[in-house]
């Protein structure tokens, strides 16, 4: 009961605090998605784990455990993801990125979406092309 009560507070505070942010436009533009799994790869995978890739030994010692986003990442909405990814969320490990720009953490919302059902080939292959495209800081708001 505790824990369904929780999980309803911080989905129910995610929704009023996501209120109004708009998604942009191209979120599935594959250039972006590229963009987006560098930051995912450097900054996220470590504690959410990806396809083919396991979460570290520090998720592990997390209570509660980060969840697995090739999973989860449904139940949320892009403008969720966005707030979660640039807020955090206090108390659950889950650190801000706020110090990112907002280009850059709709580019992980737009590779994120793509993480359900992604297989370990697909992922490594968005990685090598993260890692060919070079500078993960080039504007993408025009994509």
């Amino acid at each position: 009961m505790m824990a369904w009560l929780l999980n309803e507070a911080r989905n129910r505070s995610i929704r009023a605090h996501a209120t109004g942010i708009t998604e942009p436009a191209g979120l599935d533009d594959p250039v972006r998605i590229v963009a987006g799994v560098s930051h995912y790869s450097e900054h996220c995978a470590i504690c959410h784990g990806a396809p083919g890739i396991q979460r570290s030994d520090i998720a592990e010692g997390l209570h509660p455990r980060p969840p697995n986003l090739a999973k989860s990442v449904k139940l949320y909405t892009p403008s969720e993801l966005f707030w979660i990814v640039k807020h955090g969320i206090r108390m659950m490990g889950m650190p801000s990125w706020g110090g990112h720009s907002d280009d850059e953490l709709w580019a992980t919302v737009a590779f994120m979406e793509k993480l359900p059902g992604m297989t370990n080939q697909e992922y490594a292959e968005f990685v090598a092309a993260s890692r060919t495209q070079g500078d993960t800081s080039m504007d993408i708001s025009n994509p």
